[in-house]
């Protein structure tokens, strides 16, 4: 059964069970205080409870008017006076404009008395329209009578009702028939919007999985909301663009590999064919001398060099990206290790032409827990790097360092020709190569900055860029400090 048809039902239920409860109770409560069932007939002729069939009705009719003498016996009319207070009713009794008998309260409400209405006709008896006399409400029978001597006489009932109950019994069938129409119109409107809200959500989850089922991931799911619905379609989008997100970055990984295998197969190709041509001239007696022969054999020793440390690289990358490569971590004082790198770098950079200025603002006693080795290889890559594409005539590269919030931080700053802004996020993805030409000065895997990121990540660390074309780059390498006592 559908969802659709399942609401349906329940409101139905909701419309048909408190209507047949309303019935049951109407007909239990008319048991209970009617006594019988055939009574419901004469409460539905009576305009008011009491009053055509009732002890009082009953009394005048079979006394007052059958003897009309009565009208004149105090010590009778008194005793059905006292009566009628019983159920707040009071008696008076009226012939032209002279009071032949009154309750004693009902002497006292003048408006009302002088409100009542003059004598018709006599054997008649109506039953007035109710009145208020301040915050009382009345109502009112007349009975129309003559004496012996022909005398017209009005004889007044006159009860109190309660304004809540009279506006009830006035305005019964009217607040009946709007109770109904109420009653349908809010459950047949609660059940097109509760369907509405539920129904229409569904329709478009169950759209948005046949579109994921067919491979279409390029639109969005259009369902929001607090309930469990509009959660549930919040997190359908959430997999969908994570989805979406994945697939692309799958994409673009497996260009970028293919790209990766064309290059890496050019940078093979490359120093083999060179040492073939070497290998080839030596064996045709090209090196026909101890000199020629000397040369050719240190630049195949060369290219072999050459790819042997592309295969290292390429190596190295593959275990970093299958977290198999083994860290051995030691507690190291940055500010010498620090000293000690930039010794040897600033010799390696004069032979290059490119001058290192050097800031190391860190406290003797701060220690790190660094594999020095693999440490060494992140710092090694950002130089090579920041050296293989400088273009400027002044080549210069600066080392800073500080202590910030528990941690250290290396900027290693160049004057090259810095990156391009959409590229400066992606320069530490996997198989990701900024600069897209090949030649034998930017050539490479392009996996230096890829082997960085990974190893600095196995040092619970981070390192990030920051760059401005045509000024330069900033390499920021981020270490935790390490705690006194702890040890990795």
């Amino acid at each position: 059964m559908s969802i659709r048809m399942k609401l349906l039902l329940s409101y139905a239920a909701m419309l048909i069970i408190p209507l047949i409860l309303l019935i049951a109770t109407s007909l239990l409560l008319a048991v209970v205080f009617r006594g019988d069932l055939q009574s419901l007939k004469s409460a539905h002729e009576m305009k008011f409870e009491g009053l055509e069939e009732s002890d009082y009705h009953s009394l005048i009719k079979y006394t007052i008017l059958n003897d009309p003498d009565l009208l004149t016996d105090k010590h009778f009319l008194d005793d059905i006076s006292a009566d009628m207070l019983n159920k707040n009713t009071y008696l008076y009794i009226r012939s032209g404009s002279d009071v032949l008998y009154s309750s004693d309260y009902i002497l006292s409400q003048k408006e009302l008395i002088a409100g009542l209405p003059s004598f018709k006709h006599a054997g008649i008896w109506s039953e007035l329209k109710n009145k208020a006399d301040g915050n009382v409400w009345y109502q009112i029978v007349q009975y129309d009578l003559s004496t012996k001597d022909l005398q017209p006489v009005s004889l007044f009932l006159l009860t109190e009702i309660d304004p809540l109950v009279h506006f009830a019994r006035s305005f019964f069938p009217i607040l009946f028939l709007s109770t109904l129409v109420i009653l349908v119109l809010t459950h047949t409107l609660l059940t097109y919007f509760m369907s509405k809200r539920i129904i229409r959500p569904l329709l478009e989850l169950r759209k948005a999985a046949q579109q994921v089922s067919e491979g279409n991931l390029d639109f969005q799911v259009r369902v929001s909301g607090k309930d469990e619905i509009g959660q549930l379609g919040m997190a359908f989008e959430e997999m969908r663009s994570r989805l979406q997100e994945s697939i692309q970055m799958q994409l673009q990984y497996e260009s970028n590999r293919k790209e990766l295998i064309t290059n890496i197969s050019h940078d093979l190709k490359t120093p083999l064919t060179a040492i073939k041509g070497y290998v080839d001239g030596i064996l045709e007696g090209v090196a026909d001398s101890p000199e020629k022969s000397e040369k050719y054999m240190r630049t195949i020793a060369t290219k072999a060099g050459e790819m042997d440390r592309l295969i290292d690289e390429l190596f190295l990358y593959s275990k970093l990206d299958m977290q198999k490569l083994p860290f051995t971590f030691e507690s190291v004082p940055i500010y010498a290790f620090l000293q000690d790198w930039a010794e040897e770098l600033q010799m390696e950079l004069e032979k290059q032409g490119v001058r290192l200025n050097l800031e190391i603002a860190i406290e003797e006693g701060i220690h790190v827990a660094v594999d020095r080795d693999s440490f060494k290889r992140v710092l090694s890559n950002v130089i090579q790097n920041s050296i293989k594409y400088m273009n400027k005539e002044q080549k210069r590269i600066s080392l800073q360092s500080f202590a910030q919030n528990n941690k250290i931080i290396l900027v290693i700053e160049d004057n090259g020709p810095g990156i391009p802004e959409a590229a400066v996020r992606h320069i530490f993805e996997r198989f990701y190569r900024a600069e897209q030409s090949r030649n034998s000065y930017t050539g490479g895997s392009g996996l230096g900055l890829a082997i960085a990121k990974g190893i600095m990540l196995g040092h619970k660390g981070d390192i990030y860029a920051e760059s401005v074309e045509g000024e330069g780059t900033r390499i920021y390498i981020v270490l935790p400090i390490e705690e006194e006592g702890s040890s990795q």
